[in-house]
């Protein structure tokens, strides 16, 4: 509510609910029956849903302004376009209303569902509420109403629900189905088969409902992937369910293993595909400090195992996709650098397992989330070589340091060490200062993106290999590399894309 000039009428914008008038409420029967003027938006036909509503409370002494669309969805040759025709036509029906409010008279602007709601009403809300007493009655929308009438619960507990609008690019709202738990897609009508398909590539439309014209006259409810097309109107919605105690798609014959990467640290950093494979499986595998970053979901099998084990995490990981479990094998950082991926793919390359279908989804690696913090490290060629000597010998390690320092390439250095290797950093260092500038920037990022975040920059002769464990990732400049101090002292390094002649 605001108060502006007490000598005006007063704005209400009334919500009536999803149609049927019995679900309107007290308050808003009673600002009707108070108001000097009913407003509401109708398209060219002259047919207004909100007014058919509230038909029983409006009385022949009500002043009534009937705001007409001047287009919807054809074609319009005014001079802005349809942006520009929209535009005018609210100025000029906010003119119109703040002319009643302006003679004192009570305006009731009414409005189908909630006003603030991807309501028409709020056009006029922004234009008027700052120079006038203004109310808003909230109403019952229409993704309450959905769920209400397919009788079943929209989201529960911690569930995520995500409402669209329709009219978004099919891979936007493909993502945005993947990655959440429930969700409400509305403007459908000529929407929808892009909607439908979004929901197909997402591998969710199993489980979506359609509810067309809740609690209106012609409602119609059914599954989503049934419906057709040409049969469907603006006033529907496409719904998501929750998954709690949902049953869920049945599982297919084949099951899967998908190997995702859940980036450097929490939810922030997966990624929208990322979030929808974790949400459909089965079973998720992994070391228990990743499994720990994956919210718990009910239905869900999580076996959780030591970070020395990946051979054996992946051949029970295609055991249970073998017994047609759908199986997501959870990586830090990017699965496919120095990570699961490898050790899945491995396994899954016997005969045994030759029939399993195996998915590798990208995530966020280490380096490029450390480069990012530090500003462009790796902004000209780079190479990424492990330090650990766990699964290859220090001698090849070295050859490797040589040649791409020699190479004069900017090195990610990962894994560079930990409580029982404590001297590679050292060795590693000393080979580099061969090849290297003693200020050399070095980025010494660790646990970006988690609690203990700390990245700095120091130079290559002062690299400390007691700072350095095993979360920590190294980012060792080329020749060209700067660290440069900005004007808000922050020290910033980057790499230039452009390499000088030799």
């Amino acid at each position: 509510m605001s108060g502006k000039q007490s000598t005006t009428g007063r704005l209400y914008g009334v919500g009536l609910g999803p149609g049927d008038p019995s679900l309107m409420t007290v308050r808003a029967v009673e600002v009707i029956a108070e108001a000097d003027v009913i407003a509401y938006h109708s398209a060219r036909h002259g047919r207004s849903i909100a007014r058919s509503i509230a038909a029983k409370h409006i009385r022949a002494d009500h002043i009534e302004e009937r705001l007409v669309y001047p287009v919807t969805t054809e074609t319009t040759d005014h001079p802005g376009g349809y942006k520009g025709a929209i535009e005018e036509f609210y100025a000029e029906a906010s003119a119109r209303l703040a002319a009643h409010l302006d003679a004192g008279r009570t305006v009731a602007v009414l409005a189908e569902g909630d006003p603030l709601f991807y309501g028409s009403y709020m056009h006029m809300h922004k234009r008027l509420a700052d120079r006038y007493d203004t109310e808003v009655i909230p109403g019952v929308t229409s993704v309450s109403a959905a769920a209400a009438r397919l009788g079943t619960p929209l989201a529960e507990g911690e569930e995520v629900l995500t409402i669209l609008p329709g009219t978004l690019p099919e891979e936007e709202l493909t993502a945005r189905l993947a990655a959440t738990d429930a969700a409400v897609v509305m403007k459908l009508g000529r929407t929808f088969t892009k909607v439908r398909s979004a929901f197909a590539e997402s591998g969710r439309l199993g489980e979506a409902r359609y509810v067309e014209r809740a609690t209106m006259a012609g409602e119609r409810l059914g599954e989503l992937a049934d419906v057709d097309a040409d049969s469907v109107p603006y006033f529907s919605v496409a719904v998501l369910p929750s998954r709690v105690d949902a049953e869920r798609p049945a599982t297919p014959e084949r099951g899967e293993v998908v190997v995702v990467g859940t980036g450097p640290a929490g939810p922030l950093w997966l990624t929208p595909e990322t979030r929808g494979a974790l949400a459909a499986a089965d079973d998720l595998v992994g070391y228990t400090t990743y499994l720990d970053r994956v919210p718990k979901r009910p239905g869900q099998v999580r076996h959780g195992s030591d970070n020395r084990v990946e051979s054996e995490r992946a051949e029970f990981a295609l055991d249970l996709a073998r017994r047609g479990r759908r199986v997501a094998v959870v990586s830090g950082g990017d699965p496919g650098v120095f990570a699961m991926a490898t050790a899945v793919l491995e396994v899954a390359s016997q005969e045994e397992y030759a029939d399993v279908p195996v998915r590798v989804l990208p995530g966020v690696t280490a380096a490029n989330a450390a480069a990012a913090r530090a500003g462009a490290p790796l902004g000209h060629d780079y190479a990424a070589i492990s330090l650990s000597d766990r699964l290859k010998p220090w001698e090849v390690i070295a050859e490797r340091l040589r040649a791409a320092a020699s190479a004069d390439l900017v090195l990610a250095l990962y894994n560079p060490g930990s409580r029982s290797r404590t001297w590679q950093v050292g060795k590693a260092r000393e080979l580099l200062l061969e090849h290297r500038a003693p200020d050399t920037p070095v980025v010494l990022a660790r646990d970006v993106g988690g609690t203990g975040e700390r990245v700095r920059i120091v130079r290559l002769s002062d690299l400390d290999p007691a700072e350095v464990d095993m979360r920590t990732i190294l980012l060792i400049g080329s020749s060209q590399t700067r660290a440069v101090r900005r004007g808000d002292g922050e020290e910033i390094v980057w790499t230039p894309r452009r390499y000088p002649e030799v």
